[in-house]
């Protein structure tokens, strides 16, 4: 689920950053002409079986359009209601759920959490008594990247409540508020100081007080909701390479995706028709696309600007060529909203993953576009980034470049950078398991029942002449350990769609087990595998 200085810049730059005020004789520019085509192309080029495309100008919906189908091999059709589930574009709309309590004065933004949450604890005392409903929104807590989400990815047995309970034997990786590190579990919090505040669940809350008004009446918060409308996509992925996103695409049981207790973080789904409302919401700064003369309001205007104003000051990764154009000179994060610079003019945007499936939404409120974008498949990463640059282009009246190109080329760059360094750790490893090939321990010397902290019990039995590790708290994350080297072994989990990992026994001077160490395989793994934020030690 993706992807994520302290100081709130509160200050004249902001505010100048932040003007949506069109410039005097601007006139709006039509959608490209070539861009069924163009879209259609890039999706068969890259493997994307559907997508789907909201563009709004001026308050206006002028595409809210399906592409391709919802599924491989099928002839069903994405039209302008099939849902997609969004991924982590939906924390905006759980910072949009705070605003209305903000608005209905039953919360402020720097409320201590635990005025709302009295049991909320973190690691560190003083932080839970500091953090505020701000903090849940903008990864500035001190967690390290993707710090917890084992708790939920890529499924759990545990409840949201439970999920919430285990932060506080989450260590941080730096001081509070000192540093950006994008997370998914604080969002979980927000989820349930909603539930507490308002006596509704997040699920129903948003349905209610935010879909429901906004006129987005085919978007769903619960998968019992979702499960049970046909048009829906369906995700894909590959997972036969050598590295996941390599192989032959493949359609992946969407039952197996993020467990409902993430759903503050990540699991909205929506359409092409619901999105082009939201988009207009956000750009009328919280107006309802239908008010008219009542004014009625989703949120209100100062919620709007408080939820666009950066807030956190986030590291820029400089592209490579022919890519660095891209790169911007301004990056932070708002609330719920990424919030940089293209060719000097602010956007504000925000991406989603989850199981098969990514979203990506643009704000352009200089010109007073929005666009948002879909797809049923892993591979829509490089079809949408870049088209988001080839539609910023278009308004901003820029030359024409052919971005999708470019970060197909980058994402192919960056996959064989991985296999490069899987061969150089295949080679070593080939060298030092020559002697012996066998651990140094009997199998049985292994065994035993294990816990981390935060995550909870971790079992590794002997099934014969094989060892298995089974994460018990997440269904079906269970995993064969084939021996690497030295006291290393690496999982090849039963469900090929969860990353691969090292397993590595530390021995104390008697030569029996004292902890367990993990990290993934692939360097391009997902930050949400954080396999490197357990110690794993034996119970009695």
């Amino acid at each position: 689920m993706s992807c994520l200085t302290s100081r709130p810049l509160r200050s004249l730059l902001a505010v100048a950053l932040l003007s949506v005020l069109v410039p005097s004789g601007f006139a709006m520019a039509e959608v490209p002409i070539d861009f069924d085509a163009h879209m259609e192309a890039a999706m068969h080029q890259y493997g994307v079986p559907g997508m789907a495309v909201s563009i709004v100008e001026d308050g206006k919906t002028v595409l809210a359009k399906g592409y391709g189908v919802r599924k491989l091999g099928s002839q069903e059709l994405v039209d302008a209601d099939t849902l997609f589930v969004l991924g982590s574009t939906t924390k905006a709309f759980t910072s949009a759920a705070l605003a209305i309590l903000v608005d209905e004065g039953k919360i402020g933004w720097d409320d201590k959490v635990t005025d709302h949450l009295p049991g909320f604890q973190m690691y560190d005392p003083w932080v839970t008594r500091e953090i505020t409903i701000r903090d849940l929104l903008v990864h500035r807590s001190g967690l390290g990247l993707g710090a917890g989400d084992l708790l939920f990815v890529p499924r759990t047995l545990r409840t949201r409540a439970e999920a919430v309970h285990a932060l506080r034997y989450i260590k941080p990786a730096t001081s509070f508020r000192s540093g950006y590190a994008y997370d998914n579990v604080l969002y979980m919090v927000a989820g349930q100081l909603i539930e507490a505040v308002s006596g509704q669940r997040w699920e129903d809350f948003v349905r209610e007080h935010v879909l429901k008004p906004a006129g987005m009446n085919h978007s769903t918060t619960d998968e019992v909701d979702h499960f049970a409308t046909s048009d829906r996509v369906q995700p894909h992925a590959r997972l036969d390479g050598r590295i996941r996103g390599m192989g032959h695409l493949e359609m992946l049981d969407e039952r197996q995706g993020l467990p409902q207790a993430a759903a503050p973080a990540g699991l909205l789904a929506s359409s092409a028709n619901d999105m082009a409302r939201w988009l207009a919401i956000q750009l009328n700064h919280g107006a309802l696309p239908q008010a008219g003369k009542d004014g009625a309001r989703l949120f209100s205007e100062a919620a709007s600007q408080e939820m666009w104003t950066p807030q956190v000051l986030t590291p820029i990764s400089k592209y490579p060529a022919p890519l660095d154009a891209l790169t911007p000179q301004f990056s932070a994060y708002a609330l719920g909203w990424d919030v940089e610079d293209y060719r000097g003019i602010t956007i504000l945007e925000h991406g989603g993953a989850v199981l098969g499936e990514q979203s990506l939404v643009v704000l352009l409120p200089s010109r007073n576009v929005g666009f948002a974008m879909q797809a049923n498949s892993e591979d829509g990463g490089v079809v949408m980034k870049g088209l988001m640059y080839e539609l910023l282009d278009h308004y901003l009246g820029a030359p024409h470049h052919h971005w999708v190109a470019d970060f197909g080329a980058f994402k192919k760059q960056r996959q064989a950078a991985a296999i490069v360094a899987l061969d150089a750790m295949d080679l070593a490893q080939a060298k030092i398991k020559a002697g012996s090939g066998k651990p140094p321990l009997p199998l049985s010397g292994y065994v035993g029942k294990y816990a981390d902290p935060w995550y909870g019990p971790i079992d590794v039995s002997q099934d014969k002449a094989r060892l298995r590790i089974d994460f018990t708290k997440t269904p079906n994350m269970a995993a064969t350990l084939e021996y690497w080297q030295y006291d290393t072994f690496r999982t090849v989990w039963d469900d090929k769609g969860i990353e691969p990992a090292y397993v590595t026994f530390a021995l104390d001077a008697s030569g029996k087990v004292s902890r367990i160490n993990m990290k993934s395989v692939s360097p391009l793994a997902d930050f949400s595998y954080d396999f490197q934020d357990l110690v794993i030690t034996p119970q009695p």
